[in-house]
């Protein structure tokens, strides 16, 4: 076992150590510098502006500054290695400009921390990442009502515990993931509310005896609130944990139907073939068309929602303040599970748009199935004026016999249906038999089900009419979130220019 004076000697006795930069300042310094930067030189542009409204710097001060922060080779700074020699990229950033601008620059950091600096450079970072990844997700939910207005006619068997249910139509299953999906968008939506708050001004925990104002640099930052309370500014990690829960519900979402769509591909089912461009083939098995699109989604999402869980589980049981365990370290996993669910919604979206659907075979399996039967107690209902657990009774028994005779349901006779209902009721039954076989028609079935949400093509038509306006909404709220913040962000050069310029 090394001693003390073997560990001090080893990594060098004096700050930092090497393990612990090899562990943790070094990973963190190239997050930073790749991911951290703009939105960091962006703080400095909007804190200097507001310093100068506020009187804190003068005009020549702010100038002077000012073409500094212009002047760093932001480039140059994502080419450099992490030598210890500052702590990290913030120390090096503040040391370039004090050389730049001389000891005037200090000043840039009146009535600020690293800590306000810290939360709204993330809050920036995973707006931008919000707002990306909510552009594909309504690219893939247009794409998604497209092809539901495709097969709006397309019968099909829906499935409960994995068993032939009812008839339904493709587009009523699309359109259930089309409404999850947009459940998904609206709570990425909420979680983008939360996180576009500025935490400026908030400075270590308490703000500061500076008259700044923590309202300019919220407009300058493109924010569309403040976080009010200083010691919450600093403390409060729920906008990230906000993110990774409405990431992972997405996830999951997807995924789900992700698996279907893989089953459907099966030659078994045979309902689905992948366009080439999405499918791989075997190196010994020459027959093979892998949907491994499909495939590689599913394993992926896993991957976003074990990248959520990651940071829930790292906000867990962690002080209410400022902690590392919500920062550095934390910060990349949210990304990554954003850019994943954005890389599958867009995905998705190519496959879905290309995809050969075998409409015949889910036509014939649909008319041969027992889901329809269903609709033949209903009718009995209505036919005869039974109860409909007396109805359900004398189905279930034609059902029993039809299984025994090797009978589809299409092939089912009226005498059979009368030869129950005698064991059951005591007599045969009222219905016609145009009645009875419009009973087990899954077209009929599907037809008459014109109730909101159900699968008669004239609803799901006034659905998606429906849902392609929520669409546009949705499209309008994001063009106006996305001009907003980086209009923000490019007005801030647009200032400094001016100064430069003598205006």
């Amino acid at each position: 076992m090394r001693s003390r004076d073997q560990i001090l000697q080893e990594e060098g006795g004096l700050f930092p150590g090497l393990t612990y930069t090899e562990a943790v300042l070094k990973p963190a310094f190239n997050e930073a510098k790749t991911s951290l930067l703009p939105p960091m030189m962006a703080i400095n542009k909007a804190h200097l502006i507001m310093l100068k409204d506020q009187g804190l710097v003068t005009s020549e001060q702010a100038k002077q500054i000012g073409s500094a922060i212009r002047g760093l080779d932001l480039e140059k700074l994502r080419q450099c290695e992490y030598t210890g020699q500052f702590e990290d990229l913030f120390f090096q950033v503040e040391s370039e400009l004090l050389e730049a601008a001389g000891d005037i620059a200090g000043n840039l950091h009146l009535a600020r921390s690293r800590n306000d600096m810290g939360i709204a450079i993330y809050r920036i970072v995973l707006r931008e990442k919000l707002q990306t990844t909510i552009r594909g997700g309504l690219a893939l939910k247009s794409q998604l009502l497209t092809f539901a207005e495709e097969h709006a006619d397309t019968l099909m068997i829906g499935y409960t515990h994995t068993q032939q249910a009812q008839p339904t139509t493709l587009a009523h299953y699309i359109m259930a993931v089309a409404d999850s999906l947009d459940r998904d968008i609206r709570r990425l939506q909420a979680a983008y509310a939360n996180c576009n708050r500025s935490s400026m001004g908030a400075a270590a925990l308490t703000t500061s005896g500076f008259k700044i104002s923590r309202e300019r640099i919220q407009e300058l930052l493109g924010f569309d609130e403040l976080v009010y309370n200083s010691y919450d500014a600093i403390g409060g990690a729920d906008y990230v944990g906000e993110i990774a829960a409405a990431v992972q519900l997405a996830g999951i979402n997807l995924g789900r139907a992700s698996q279907d769509f893989l089953l459907w591909c099966t030659q078994e089912f045979g309902v689905l073939r992948v366009a080439d461009p999405y499918v791989q083939i075997s190196s010994i098995m020459p027959q093979k068309r892998n949907p491994v699109s499909f495939e590689h989604m599913r394993s992926l999402l896993s991957s976003c929602v074990g990248n959520t869980q990651t940071v829930l589980t790292m906000m867990h049981n962690t002080p209410f303040g400022d902690i590392v365990d919500t920062e550095d370290d934390m910060q990349p996993y949210a990304w990554k599970a954003l850019a994943v669910l954005d890389q599958m919604y867009r995905l998705l979206s190519c496959v879905i748009g290309t995809l050969d659907v075998n409409k015949e075979v889910l036509r014939k399996r649909t008319e041969a199935s027992f889901a329809t039967v269903t609709e033949l107690a209903d009718t009995l209902v209505r036919t005869d004026q039974l109860s409909f657990r007396k109805s359900h009774h004398i189905v279930s028994g034609v059902v029993k016999r039809a299984l025994a005779e090797g009978l589809a349901a299409n092939e089912i006779p009226l005498e059979l249906v009368n030869e129950v209902a005698l064991e059951v009721i005591g007599r045969k039954l009222l219905i016609t038999p145009e009645e009875f076989r419009s009973s087990l028609d899954p077209v009929y079935f599907v037809n008459i089900r014109t109730l909101p949400g159900g699968p008669a093509p004239e609803e799901i038509r006034r659905t998606i009419a429906d849902r392609r306006a929520r669409q546009h909404e949705q499209e309008t709220w994001l063009s106006a979130a996305q001009k907003r913040t980086t209009g923000a962000l490019a007005n801030l050069d647009a200032e400094l220019e001016g100064w430069s310029a003598g205006q």
